[in-house]
This record gives structure tokens, sequence and C-alpha cells, in this order.
């Protein structure tokens, strides 16, 4: 399974969608090339050429609109565990997107997701859960964090909650052009591009840092494994985990890190 760009983007769920941050970070492989950072196409300033959330979710979308077809790990959790769809009577992975995007605006401007979990319960009372929830990946995980742990060190809650609105505007931009894994599917269209949850720490430690700093480390890594297992004919395997049909249909809403197997 071949791609044009295999790219690797290590999140951050800190303040604004376009507030820039050096621990948003891009790298991207072109058709098996060594990764390279990818800076923010919006300024030749070198000192503004940190991402945004926002500047993300765009280029991701020109890269397939300009023809290219990627595969594209993002580092935070793309949906929430089964308890969450049963508690909120959630259906599908798309509906989830569409009910959390009314709870959770954290693609506007200038919404933190700091600021809705401080809304005296006018919001998160009513899409919340615990730290005790897990997801099936997770929990066949030695490290991965509960989607709703926050405020404590290597968790992905604040990144999860503000990067889902965008995997709903990038799906209802990209419509059929994209596949988002396992959701639509557990076997990619060889026509299509790719978007799937990933875990940088599964990978970092293979690849030696060199002068690269941790967030990029984590970015370069991802591209990095995606473009060396499509090449060699193995992502396929990573496609399809060992799960039986309880466990796939639970994952189908849940998500699943792509490297867990």
């Amino acid at each position: 399974m071949n791609f044009d760009l295999c790219i690797g983007v290590d999140y951050s769920g800190a303040k604004t969608p376009v507030t820039r941050s050096k621990t948003l970070q891009v790298y991207a492989s072109h058709r098996g090339e060594e990764p390279s950072r990818v800076s923010s196409p919006s300024s030749s300033d070198k000192s503004s050429r940190n991402w945004c959330r926002r500047e993300i979710a765009c280029w991701l979308a020109d890269q397939v609109n300009q023809g290219n077809r990627i595969i594209a790990g993002i580092d935070h959790g793309f949906s929430f565990p089964i308890s969450y769809f049963e508690r909120y009577g959630l259906e599908s992975w798309p509906q989830f997107l569409a009910d959390f995007v009314e709870y959770w605006p954290t693609d506007q401007d200038h919404v933190h997701v700091s600021e809705v979990r401080g809304h005296n319960n006018s919001f998160e009372s009513k899409r919340t859960g615990t730290n005790k929830e897990f997801r099936l990946t997770e929990r066949w995980s030695s490290s991965a964090k509960s989607v709703f742990q926050f405020d404590v060190q290597g968790s992905v809650a604040m990144s999860t909650h503000a990067g889902i609105p965008w995997l709903h505007q990038l799906k209802s931009e990209l419509a059929d052009r994209i596949h988002f894994w396992p959701f639509d599917g557990w076997d990619p269209p060889e026509d299509k591009s790719v978007i799937a949850e990933i875990y940088p720490s599964i990978f970092k430690n293979r690849y030696p840092r060199l002068d690269r700093t941790c967030d990029q480390q984590d970015a370069y890594s991802v591209a990095k494994w995606l473009s060396e297992t499509s090449r060699s004919g193995f992502l396929n395997r990573y496609f399809n985990p060992p799960l039986n049909d309880k466990e796939r249909t639970c994952a189908e809403l849940e998500g699943w890190i792509l490297g867990i197997s």
C-alpha cells in the first residue's frame, strides 16, 4: 500500500485553535524519502512558522484536494469509550462527532478546552466521562491513558477534546476521498487517503532523536514508521489487529490506535 505522503502530527490541546504553538509538530515523508519537518505555510516569517490547530486541519485537507494520497497519523483520541455511547444514546461515530461539536465547540476561534470544562456544569455535565473509563485499545496498551484523564503528564485528554471537532470538519469537507480508520472500515481502499489515531510512544525510541525536540521526535517517528511499514507491505497487518467479532464491533465505535496489535 503506497502513499504520496506519510504524515505524522504531534498534537496539542493548549489554548485556542488559532494559537500558534511549538508543541504542534508536523513531519512528512514523500514517497519513502526521509521524513522532514513541515512548517506552517502561512508565513515566511520564521518567528511565526509554528502551527495552530485550525491550520493543520486546513493543510491536511489541501493535500487531499491537490490530489495526493496521504496517510496521516494524529496523536489524539478519535472517539470515546463504549460506555459514553451508551450513556448518551449514540449509535455511530458520525453521530458521535456531530454530538460532540455541539457540546464541545473547541474548533471555534477563541474557545479553550479548559473554558468548556469550567462552565459550571453547563457543558461538562451533559457530555463527559471519568478517568476510569477506557477504550479497548487503551486497555491493550501498557501506558495509554483514558481520554477523560486531564491534568496529568502524558495525558491526551486536552488534545482529544481539542482535536475531535477537526475530524468532523475534515470528514464533512473531504467526504468520500478520505478514509477514517477504522470507523470507515478496517481495510482502506487503494484510492483513498487515510487518517488514523496514533500513539508516538510506540515508535519514538526506534529512531535516533538527533537534534529534534521531543515533540518533533514524536511527529518524525510516526511519519517514519508509516513510511516504512506501508512500503514494506506490513501496514495491512496493522490495519487488521487480532480482534474477535465482539471486540471489533466495539472498536468500530471507540476507534483503535494504529500500531497496537
